[in-house]
């Protein structure tokens, strides 16, 4: 049974910095790739960016590349989303997510597993 379990959403001022964490267990995820995907009141869930388990190869959302960087470390089972100038814009949920390789990259319908997510509020 795989798990994923968010953490380190929070409230923040517009510029400034947060690192959401998630834990993963319940199978070997090298033929995997993990994603962060958020959800704004109202909007659909979207994509943020991407990391190949095995491969470290990334993806990024427009909105957010030159931001945010996603890291894995695979000896911990733990993927890393490092959010710097933050933007009232940016206030939503956060969930990390995993999808099998074949799969493309950027659609939550190729996303298996969830976790439950995380809050992060950026206020202006």
């Amino acid at each position: 049974q795989v798990q994923l379990v968010e953490s380190g959403g929070g409230l923040v001022q517009a510029g400034e910095s947060l690192r959401l964490s998630c834990a993963a267990s319940g199978r070997t995820f090298s033929r995997y790739r993990m994603g962060w995907f958020r959800q704004a009141p109202g909007k659909e869930r979207e994509f943020v960016a991407a990391i190949g388990w095995s491969s470290g190869i990334t993806y990024y959302a427009d909105s957010v590349k030159g931001r945010f960087t996603i890291s894995r470390d695979n000896a911990k089972n733990t993927v890393y989303l490092q959010m710097n100038m933050l933007k009232p814009e940016d206030t939503a949920v956060y969930y990390c997510a995993v999808a099998q390789l074949f799969r493309t990259v950027r659609e939550v319908k190729n996303y298996d597993y969830w976790g439950q997510g995380t809050q992060v509020t950026v206020s202006s």
